[in-house]
């Protein structure tokens, strides 16, 4: 029996949500290793290797900082070394979790201004130029956008939003949420020219929740030096002093360091190209799926599908809970909630992390074996579609 599962049940735990997802046994290994002295010369060693690797997953050559937190604390963190108080941040309705920052952002004396979306797509790059270029007093310090909004499965273009900011003539700040994104969709923080890249651990990177990320450029590190929002625990300042070192300027999550070691290797022994090309052969078969039982896709611009999760509308009359459940109850497998707007609307495949097509194909019979046992009109043609995807994509 697992841990804490309320009833017996045979063989494993389908974990299909968008995180946290399945952690490898060799991260879990790397994890039960025993604590070491985060102060002695082997930590420093450690932290150092850590440091350096997991630049490579951000494809940056600045500084990245790993807080014991979650994505959640990444934000602040983001936020507050490079903002003062009552400073406009544009800011896109993406969805959910752009809702959420934008809440925090307000929270901390800021005056967040939100360009209104459907929750269908990712950010606009066009909206955003018109935006910046009507500042004329370049008033807004930041455009802060998610990358994959984990609850729509709507993926934005940061590169283009890049381009809109340059096009603009704008010196705002870009600061990008991937914490749905990084480790399973193509992410380049220097090459894009992002500020601040905020992660968490749970996702593509395979951990458990605990760590959070911020990958921070020079013109980043420049507006800290004059940033007024009050900072002790998230401050970039000591974090990198003590970084260039190996080490941490209060305790690490040492056991978590362990196992990020492991999972950035394994990534990195895979190749990030390959890691991409896997999430979006195993997202292009979902969304066969989708399309073949007759149902409908929640981001409905092709150019923003998400690689890491596909959202899933139930048609008018039909319950996304009441299938979540019926699909837990009968088939011991866990799918993501519609939030916000989208509660009972939808429900959210994961497909990303250490996941393969056996378990894809493990993941979809049991949508389309919930969808009958729910009730939910359907055509069963979903997993042949992915299946024959899959075979013919190999």
């Amino acid at each position: 029996m697992a841990y804490y599962q309320s009833k017996p049940a045979a063989g494993r735990h389908f974990l299909q949500i968008p995180g946290p997802t399945n952690v490898p046994d060799r991260v879990l290994r790397a994890m039960d290793n025993p604590t070491m002295d985060h102060r002695g010369p082997d930590f420093g060693k450690l932290g150092a290797s850590i440091l350096a690797k997991v630049k490579q997953v951000f494809k940056t050559q600045s500084h990245v900082i790993i807080y014991p937190a979650s994505g959640t604390g990444a934000w602040e963190a983001a936020l507050v070394n490079t903002l003062s108080p009552g400073d406009r941040v544009l800011m896109s309705e993406t969805g959910w979790f752009a809702s959420l920052w934008r809440e925090m952002a307000e929270r901390l004396q800021l005056r967040p201004e939100f360009l209104q979306g459907d929750w269908r797509s990712g950010a606009d790059p066009a909206a955003i130029e018109a935006y910046l270029r009507g500042d004329k007093g370049h008033e807004i310090k930041a455009v802060c956008v998610v990358h994959n909004e984990t609850s729509t499965g709507c993926t934005s273009r940061i590169d283009e939003v890049r381009k809109a900011i340059d096009a603009a003539g704008h010196p705002a700040l870009l600061l990008v949420d991937t914490i749905s994104s990084l480790g399973s969709i193509d992410y380049r923080h220097d090459e894009w020219g992002v500020d601040v890249t905020v992660a968490g651990s749970q996702k593509g990177l395979m951990l458990p929740p605990g760590l959070s990320f911020n990958a921070v450029s020079a013109k980043a590190l420049k507006a800290s030096e004059t940033a007024k929002l009050p900072r002790s625990f998230w401050d970039w300042k000591p974090m990198i002093a003590a970084n260039a070192t190996g080490f941490f300027p209060y305790t690490p999550a040492t056991n978590m360091l362990y196992a990020l070691d492991a999972a950035v290797d394994m990534l990195l022994e895979e190749g990030l190209d390959n890691v991409f090309h896997r999430h979006d052969r195993h997202a292009e078969a979902t969304r066969r799926a989708v399309r073949a039982w007759g149902l409908e896709i929640q981001c409905d611009e092709p150019r923003h599908y998400s690689s890491s999760l596909t959202a899933v509308r139930v048609p008018e009359g039909n319950s996304a809970n009441a299938l979540r459940a019926a699909i837990l109850e009968k088939f011991n497998m866990s799918l993501g909630n519609g939030l916000g707007q989208l509660n009972d609307r939808v429900f959210r495949i994961g497909h990303l992390g250490d996941f393969n097509d056996l378990a894809l194909m493990g993941t979809l019979s049991g949508v389309e074996m919930g969808l009958r046992v729910a009730g939910v009109p359907h055509r069963p043609e979903g997993v042949r579609a992915a299946m024959d995807y899959l075979a013919g994509n190999a």
